[in-house]
């Protein structure tokens, strides 16, 4: 018998499985010409899972249970399919330049060997159940032949590929286009971004706020994967010069999936950005699990729980802005009000609110609608956005006539909204009037719990961070990222908002009357208790929650 198997036989025998049987299992093998594994599987010697355990003991590596682990799609990719079929090794996650790969057989060198040499990159392997690896193997030769064949056809039959783009059967561009959505929604992507290039069109998905490249698709193939996801949008598929917004409504895992389509034409053909809103996926609408400090939680709920006024949350795109209001319509929605959104699109559907889609084809825009809205006997008012001055307009003189007005802005941060509103024309004295507070947030990574690693901060780091030694104590203990299984060796998992508040008091209502800048605005709001951005930030970088360096990255 190869003895190469000896470590792993007495590892089952240390783990407890009968030491006769193992050793009847290993002559079995020896007689027969079998593996000892497959005899030790096949003939029920052991379980997969006491096999794995063993295997992991025998070389002293560790075991990754792929139930309960979604690899990185890139790192799938990243080891050639002809390798993975040939040693039944699978690529995991990535960090840095290095590739975590599950094998079934930690002995096997010339599998790594082989690893090592086609990637280019240091391997950290896992011993993985032989079944899991069967299973994301067949997907991915699955998703291979898919594309191969769709790149042959398109070379010779677009009118095929045509045809396949448009059938709802199981045809390779539908499975294709599935399998990405449903790869999107497992990893907990924000947005799937598929951008052609003059050779092929690439494929990312931005995963906590940072993009990762997936997939290259070949270019024979673009045009039927761009048609296919127009037809499930419901967007003209023959309209390529001008950019478009659909809506697809998919079930992954028996959870319903909303995704919002936006295309854009560029020099190589359509980019096409779908942004995932997992409707379905038990999205937690709840103010206080936000990332609120309970100063800023406190200041901010004094605003929105007076009977009128405008509550504004400013951010870039894909801060969290939606989600705020939809967490604090749901802490002000009552029987006993009215509460009416206008929303482009209705990103989630709230029970007991009246959601108005802005349909601008059919002249229903936020300008024309608002007026109707105000007819219907409002007492709160949400505008999905604050574009143009006829909308602001309307907005600040419903604040004014006795509703409570929520609204988002595209500014910095919350001084900047003061200048914005007047930009667009609304006289100072209104905004001073009928603005009642705005909301500036971010989105941060939030750091993993399980790898997460304390350290003494030196004081050049916490300079070069600008850490507010007046309002927050010099750390002992700050945390920085290391990576792990349960954060695909990221260092990071989920997203933690940062925000800052800033009630309009009478001192910064004088100021918007008088025009004055937003740094002059800043400096009384922050006199007046408002942390901004990056202190919020670095307070909940001394609190564990993420680092200075990801602070760094979002907030200035």
């Amino acid at each position: 018998m190869d003895q190469t198997f000896r470590p792993l036989l007495d590892a089952l025998k240390q783990i407890g499985v009968d030491p006769a049987a193992v050793d009847r299992a290993a002559a079995e093998a020896q007689r027969s010409g079998r593996s000892v594994r497959a005899v030790l599987i096949n003939d029920q010697v052991v379980t997969e899972e006491q096999l794995t355990e063993a295997a992991a003991a025998a070389f002293g590596i560790k075991t990754l249970d792929l139930v309960g682990f979604t690899p990185e799609p890139a790192a799938l990719k990243r080891i050639p399919l002809p390798v993975v079929l040939r040693h039944r090794v699978l690529g995991l996650s990535i960090n840095n330049n290095e590739l975590m790969v599950g094998v079934t057989d930690p002995a096997d060198v010339v599998a790594l060997d082989d690893v090592r040499a086609s990637t280019g990159m240091t391997i950290r392997p896992v011993v993985v159940a032989r079944s899991e690896v069967r299973r994301y193997i067949e997907r991915l030769q699955r998703e291979g032949a898919d594309l191969a064949d769709l790149a042959d056809e398109g070379q010779d039959d677009q009118a095929g590929m045509a045809a396949q783009a448009t059938s709802t059967d199981d045809a390779p561009i539908v499975r294709y286009v599935n399998s990405l959505i449903e790869q999107a929604v497992m990893n907990r992507a924000s947005d799937l971004h598929l951008e052609p290039t003059e050779d092929d069109m690439r494929v990312r998905y931005r995963i906590d706020g940072v993009l990762h490249e997936v997939d290259i698709v070949p270019r024979g193939v673009m045009s039927a994967l761009i048609s296919r996801i127009k037809i499930m949008s419901g967007v003209d598929i023959t309209e390529k010069r001008i950019p478009q917004n659909g809506r697809i409504t998919a079930l992954i895992r028996d959870r319903t999936v909303d995704l919002r389509t936006a295309t854009l034409p560029t020099v190589w053909g359509e980019k096409i950005v779908l942004r995932v809103l997992d409707t379905g996926g038990g999205i937690d609408l709840d103010l206080a699990k936000l990332g609120f400090t309970q100063h800023n939680l406190e200041r901010f709920s004094a605003s929105f729980t007076k009977p009128h006024g405008m509550v504004l949350v400013t951010g870039p795109t894909g801060s969290g802005k939606s989600t705020t209001l939809y967490a604090t319509l749901g802490k002000i929605s009552r029987p006993e009000i009215n509460v009416i959104t206008v929303e482009d699109p209705v990103e989630y559907r709230l029970r007991g609110i009246n959601q108005v889609q802005v349909n601008a084809k059919a002249g229903l825009t936020f300008a024309a609608v608002l007026p109707a809205i105000l007819r219907t006997d409002p007492d709160v008012v949400l505008i999905g956005e604050i574009r143009d001055g006829a909308t602001a307009q309307i907005a600040v003189e419903a604040a004014l006539t006795g509703h409570l007005l929520l609204s988002t802005l595209h500014t910095n941060d919350a001084p900047g909204a003061v200048t914005r509103l007047t930009e667009m024309g609304i006289e100072p004295f209104l905004v001073g009037s009928s603005l009642d507070c705005v909301l500036a947030q971010r989105l941060a990574r939030r750091i993993c719990d399980w790898c997460k690693e304390p350290y003494a901060p030196t004081e050049e780091e916490i300079i070069g961070a600008q850490w507010p030694l007046a309002d927050l104590a010099f750390p002992e203990v700050l945390y920085r990222p290391v990576g792990c299984r349960n954060c695909a060796n990221t260092g990071y998992k989920g997203r933690i908002a940062v925000h800052e508040v800033m009630p309009v008091s009478p001192e910064i209502e004088s100021l918007c009357i008088r025009r004055a800048a937003a740094g002059e605005i800043r400096e009384v709001a922050v006199a007046q208790g408002m942390y901004d951005l990056r202190a919020d930030g670095l307070a909940k970088a001394a609190g564990g929650l993420t680092s200075i360096r990801e602070i760094s990255r979002v907030a200035v």
